[in-house]
């Protein structure tokens, strides 16, 4: 049985339905209404080798909080759902990735104890308006609620950035790459990879 994952969730603010495949090729189909985050999730499909549909709707014409927020919500489900007992994972993974000026390292424990912890973004990135859509603020949010939704613990920090576009970029590629590293698979694993006996 494949590790895969299919879940809609619909609200009042938003619409969405995210498809992934964790043993994939960086496969993506992305469309959320804030092209911004287009260009991030497409990012973290491609880097973390998981098929990734994203199909999203919602109110962008009050703010793209909800929408951003709910495919987060949903993503982290997905993951999760995907992950199944997570028998033979390697459970962690670490990178750390540059865009030019921009460096930023990402740490994932598929422990089932969501926690997020997230540094070092320079004063004020919370507060730039990315691609007209985007508020810097919301990066943060995204790793919070894919975090709690997928049962990760996961550590971001920023180590070095002055580009806006790019702190958030390195971000979102860091976690790719941390993720392609914990979900894979270990022949020399034998069942969960944890000494409870459970994740």
């Amino acid at each position: 049985m494949g590790r895969t994952a299919r879940i809609e969730r619909s609200t009042s603010e938003s619409r969405v339905l995210v498809e992934i495949d964790l043993d994939g090729t960086g496969r993506t189909d992305i469309s959320t209404s804030v092209p911004f985050y287009d260009h991030m999730l497409t990012a973290l499909g491609k880097h973390s080798l998981i098929d990734l549909t994203v199909k999203a709707t919602g109110d962008t014409h009050i703010d793209a909080h909800h929408t951003v927020e709910d495919t987060a919500i949903v993503l982290g489900q997905a993951l999760k759902q995907a992950l199944g007992d997570k028998a033979g994972i390697s459970r962690y993974g670490d990178a750390t990735v540059p865009l030019d000026e921009a460096l930023a390292l990402a740490v994932v424990d598929v422990s089932g104890r969501p926690y997020l912890v997230h540094e070092g973004e320079p004063a004020g990135q919370e507060y730039h308006l990315i691609g007209g859509h985007f508020t810097g603020s919301l990066t943060r949010h995204v790793l919070e609620s894919l975090a709690h939704h997928a049962g990760i613990c996961l550590h971001v920090r920023v180590l070095a950035g002055r580009d806006p576009h790019h702190i958030v970029e390195a971000q979102f590629k860091a976690l790719a790459r941390a993720l392609r590293a914990a979900v894979a698979l270990d022949p020399r694993v034998e069942g969960v990879p944890s000494t409870k006996g459970a994740l």
